[in-house]
């Protein structure tokens, strides 16, 4: 049995929490899921609001905290699952974290990423399954 299809449209209903923006390759994704009929939660820290939301305003439901630690706090506490895609050091910075979290026993949810900085490439991908 294959729940994981494109013929069941499984793709087509998951919900998007990530960082807020609504520039770049994220906030592309952000008004795609938010397009779609999915929800959107973006969480941004206050010193990142001038920056990431230079053109226009964010989709769906948007939290601004205090910092970055809260940030990713916030993130990892609504989500059921992690994906980087291409992003600079502060996306690397946050995909190890949480697999960090992961092997600590902090969370149990898969991760998957690739980030891309320029000429540099790192690709991690760990997929750890959800503990019972």
């Amino acid at each position: 049995m294959q729940l994981f299809t494109l013929e069941n449209n499984w793709w087509r209903k998951i919900d998007l929490v990530y960082g807020g923006g609504s520039v770049g390759l994220m906030g592309l994704v952000s008004k795609t899921v938010f397009d779609g009929g999915c929800h959107v939660l973006g969480v941004i820290p206050k010193a990142l609001m001038t920056q990431e939301m230079i053109c226009g305003e964010s989709v769906g439901e948007l939290r601004i905290v205090e910092d970055m630690h809260q940030r990713k706090a916030e993130m990892a506490k609504n989500a059921d699952a992690f994906i980087a895609l291409p992003g600079g050091y502060g996306t690397m910075e946050e995909l190890l974290e949480i697999i960090c979290w992961s092997q600590l026993g902090i969370h149990h949810k898969p991760e998957y990423g690739a980030v891309h900085h320029d000429s540099a490439t790192a690709t991690t991908t760990s997929g750890v399954p959800p503990k019972s």
